[in-house]
């Protein structure tokens, strides 16, 4: 009889790409594989490719502010947690694996309440929320950061790393070259805004183009809605709002990157050692999590800092012409990481969990 194990995670890419890491493995462990996830989320756009049974459940954010949605939401989750109860015993998995997200919350509390064991993930250097609500429930605790492992029990934390999905790592040079339009002949930065964009990056790069297109040629992808029809025709200058298929191609292309510092982006980076400056979400916008990952990459020698209150076009010109300039001292620093196999890690643990 097959092992079976339920995957969740969602909200954005960052809950959802790890898990898409696990399926080869997973697969070659011969666990059947299903997934759990909101009603309409980016997870359900995301594993439509990787004919998964997806189980949709309601789900609510939890907010650390006020909002009127706040009286409401803890409804949803409620609601949440029966069809996740009643999903987990219909597909009476083995084990369930959580990447996080607000999705996750209802999935770890139906399987702590059915006694079916938990390993949850997670990417930032601080827990989330969602993973904070979650943590006591589960079996183990995967973490990405050597300085996260204080942060969690004793007796649940492993530092794994994240997942990346493998084919990454197989780009191919000619055929972005072929797919982009560009020349090659300058070097070439990859701006990577995140699944949803990031505006503050994007206007940064924008006004600092006139000077970057002198030395380097740019594929900008700039998120959902967010791409300006004025700069359409730029040379040296080409812009997406979303890649799939061609991203491991525009990897391999790419000499530097520009990115925000979410956890699984920075993790793809190095795991691709490219020299990247990190321009991390303002703390006045989130809680946080994307400044301590920055700085952690900043203090191993692998990333360029700089704060989003403070890029401006010449100060941004001036850090990636040093990134540039230096860009083999940080692959070295990136060769040197002695980075972990997460996805071998991990399939030892579920494995621990189903014997």
């Amino acid at each position: 009889m097959k092992k079976r194990i339920v995957l969740t995670g969602g909200g954005t890419a960052g809950h959802v790409t790890p898990n898409i890491a696990l399926l080869p493995k997973l697969r070659e462990m011969g666990y059947e594989i299903c997934y759990i996830g909101s009603y309409d989320g980016i997870e359900k756009k995301l594993v439509a490719d990787y004919d998964l049974p997806y189980t949709g459940i309601s789900t609510g954010k939890f907010r650390r502010y006020f909002d009127l949605k706040n009286f409401s939401d803890p409804f949803r989750v409620i609601k949440g947690m029966h069809e996740a109860r009643v999903a987990l015993k219909k597909l009476r998995p083995d084990v369930v694996f959580s990447k996080g997200g607000f999705v996750s919350v209802p999935v770890v509390a139906a399987a702590k309440a059915l006694k079916i064991p938990v390993i949850c993930h997670e990417s930032d250097m601080t827990p989330g929320l969602a993973n904070k609500l979650c943590i006591p429930m589960a079996t183990k605790v995967c973490c990405n950061f050597p300085e996260t492992v204080k942060e969690l029990p004793a007796d649940k934390a492993v530092l794994t790393g994240t997942p990346i999905r493998a084919e990454l790592l197989e780009g191919n040079r000619q055929k972005a070259l072929s797919f982009t339009g560009l020349s090659g002949t300058k070097p070439v930065i990859l701006v990577i805004g995140g699944s949803l964009g990031a505006a503050a990056v994007n206007a940064a790069v924008r006004s600092a183009l006139p000077e970057l297109l002198k030395k380097y040629e740019i594929i900008h992808l700039c998120g959902k809605g967010k791409k300006d029809d004025s700069l359409d025709g730029t040379a040296g200058y080409i812009q997406y709002e979303y890649i799939k298929e061609e991203l491991p191609d525009l990897f391999a292309l790419a000499d530097l990157a520009i990115s925000r510092a979410g956890a699984n982006a920075i993790c793809e980076l190095l795991a691709l050692k490219k020299p990247n400056l990190l321009i991390p979400l303002s703390a006045k916008a989130s809680r946080g999590d994307q400044i301590l990952n920055a700085h952690s990459f900043e203090k191993q020698g692998f990333s360029v800092v700089m704060e989003e209150e403070t890029v401006t076009a010449p100060a941004l010109i001036e850090a990636v012409d040093r990134l540039y300039e230096n860009r083999q001292t940080y692959v070295r620093a990136m060769e040197e990481s002695t980075g972990t196999d997460a996805i071998g890690i991990i399939a030892g643990l579920i494995e621990n969990c189903t014997k």
